[in-house]
């Protein structure tokens, strides 16, 4: 497309293009923070049921002492009970979620063949192991016993809102532009996130989150959109994936402020307060130049270009009436076409998701990208699942979690600019897919097998994960892009939310959860090989564009057609 002469004349990212994409991707390292707070957020001490009297004596075992704190690091859930004696002589055998009381008990013996008197614990009577995890979201309102399920529903709600806000603001952008969605969804995050320390409650918590997981989700769906708009083809690859990088950087965030703070309140406003001085300057983001001219603004797009020459020092002044009479030459559609009388019936249409699906090519090119993006998801989940439990110190695994994510985009970066887009992505799921065979036949006994393939697996499922996002901005045109990636995330937040289930059926057969990714990422990964290849394309703007990448130009089959005549 001719538009894309505005990099070529104006650098494909000089140092305004830098700019923003540092201030743009710094934002972005919110959106890991917010996604994994979670972690420490809701976390489960170990605890015990209380008792309604001062302790002076505690028995676990062949272990006594006078503090019923010391012990709680010790028991577990299917463990022994814990034996107290309180000031008043009372004896109690503690149990997570219920306590019983002798009754006239002679000695204080661990080891008691008398009656009990079985209560259960209530609000307020439970015990929690404060050593790792001082204050969180459970300890205060006891999410416990009966109350347990509230704790996890918390994240499932969380992802629901990034499943909505994916689509929401992937919709909106297209309509109203990339930086008024960059802009509010930015104070969003940074409002949200700090009322979410505030919360008076589980359930005002629960609603606070859910609504700063669709702004976070739609922030991370509309910069890749823009940061890939305000780029030229020759640093695409590296400039789009490298936003997952300041995700992986939010994620290492997260560690070191849960190692630091443990106090969940106080650990929030600190993870909200980190990418606040972004919004200091959001309000100065210009909209790009492909949504402009989309649009018809032209006054507004020149401005622009002009303001790009003068920040990265040029002397040349791109005009915009150059790119339109080009393509008026080249016989493609105006740019400017939605604001010509002609087409004001068109201008009036509403592009929805319908759109994605507007031919039997797009529509099987639709499918084939939603696969990619919910595999990717769910096979990254179903990996990391066994790798952060490593054991050890928990900060440390999941910033390494974080951490081991930054080499896989830069493989794939590097594979995504030699040998394309479909030639990367195909080869990763189907690597993916032998990993998770080979570890379904490895013995039990080659456990550093089996977690050397388990690494190779999700290393692989990284770089199809990574880069999709690139590629499907570049498979659709400019007037249905943020909504074909808004799309897409919400493929991907599905397969977030089938992951766990997915791991469950480890209870039916240790590797069920390998074989569903493995035979999926295999048979994904060969339907990927029939996607048109993009590497070296212009961005489209129009769905006709769009519908002819991967098409032998006329000219060219013409060309072949005479070749085959003469050889004949």
């Amino acid at each position: 497309m001719t538009v894309e002469r505005i990099f070529d004349e104006l650098g494909h990212f000089k140092r305004f293009q830098a700019c923003l994409y540092f201030a743009a991707a710094f934002q972005a390292v919110a959106c890991g923070i917010h996604y994994l707070a979670s972690v420490f957020l809701v976390e489960t001490p170990n605890f015990a049921c209380g008792v309604p009297a001062n302790v002076t004596d505690v028995l676990l075992g062949n272990l006594s002492g006078s503090r019923l704190e010391d012990f709680l690091p010790l028991f577990k859930a299917d463990s022994s009970p814990l034996v107290v004696r309180t000031a008043g002589g009372e004896q109690w055998e503690l149990s997570r979620c219920t306590r019983a009381l002798r009754v006239r008990p002679q000695d204080f013996t661990y080891a008691f063949d008398g009656n009990t008197s079985v209560q259960s614990c209530r609000d307020g009577t439970f015990v929690y192991d404060r050593r790792q995890v001082y204050q969180s979201v459970v300890t205060d309102w006891d999410l416990v016993c009966s109350r347990a399920w509230l704790a996890k529903l918390c994240q499932p709600t969380f992802m629901l809102g990034v499943l909505i806000g994916a689509l929401v603001f992937g919709d909106i952008a297209d309509r109203v532009g990339r930086v008024k969605i960059l802009m509010l969804t930015s104070v969003c995050q940074f409002g949200l996130g700090v009322c979410v320390a505030f919360s008076a409650n589980y359930y005002y918590f629960v609603v606070l989150r859910f609504f700063l997981a669709m702004v976070s989700s739609g922030y991370l769906v509309v910069v890749f959109v823009y940061v890939t708009e305000f780029t030229g083809i020759k640093v695409r690859t590296w400039t789009s994936m490298h936003v997952h990088a300041a995700f992986a950087v939010g994620i290492m965030v997260v560690a070191l402020t849960g190692y630091l703070v443990r106090v969940w309140w106080i650990y929030q406003i600190v993870l909200s307060l980190c990418t606040s001085p972004f919004l200091l300057f959001c309000w100065k983001f210009p909209e790009t130049p492909f949504y402009l001219l989309a649009k018809g603004e032209h006054q507004r797009a020149q401005d622009l270009l002009d303001r790009m020459a003068r920040v990265n020092r040029l002397d040349r002044r791109l005009k915009v009436e150059e790119l339109l009479q080009a393509e008026e030459h080249n016989g493609a559609p105006l740019l400017h076409k939605e604001a010509a009388p002609a087409a004001e019936e068109k201008k009036k249409k509403k592009l929805s998701i319908l759109d994605l699906f507007g031919s039997w090519r797009m529509a099987r090119r639709t499918g084939t990208v939603w696969a990619i993006w919910f595999i990717g998801s769910l096979g990254y989940y179903v990996f990391s699942l066994g790798s952060v439990n490593l054991g050890g110190n928990r900060y440390l695994n999941l910033f390494l979690v974080g951490a081991v994510e930054l080499p896989s985009y830069l493989v794939g970066c590097f594979c995504m600019d030699r040998i394309g887009r479909k030639k990367t992505c195909a080869p990763a799921l189907l690597l993916a897919g032998v990993a998770c065979v080979l570890i379904i036949v490895v013995p039990a006994d080659m456990e550093a097998l089996t977690i050397a393939l388990s690494m190779m697996g999700k290393f692989a499922i990284a770089i199809a994960f990574g880069l999709i996002y690139l590629y499907t901005c570049e498979l659709y045109p400019t007037i249905i892009r943020s909504l074909a990636v808004g799309s897409g995330s919400m493929m991907c937040r599905v397969g977030s939310v089938v992951a766990p289930f997915c791991v469950y059926l480890a209870d039916v057969w240790i590797h069920l959860p390998q074989l569903i990714v493995g035979i999926l990422a295999f048979v994904i990964g060969i339907l990927t090989l029939l996607l048109p290849e993009t590497l070296g394309q212009p961005l489209t703007s129009t769905l006709e564009e769009a519908e002819a990448l991967g098409r032998s130009p006329p000219r060219a089959a013409h060309g072949q057609e005479m070749k085959r005549h003469a050889s004949a």
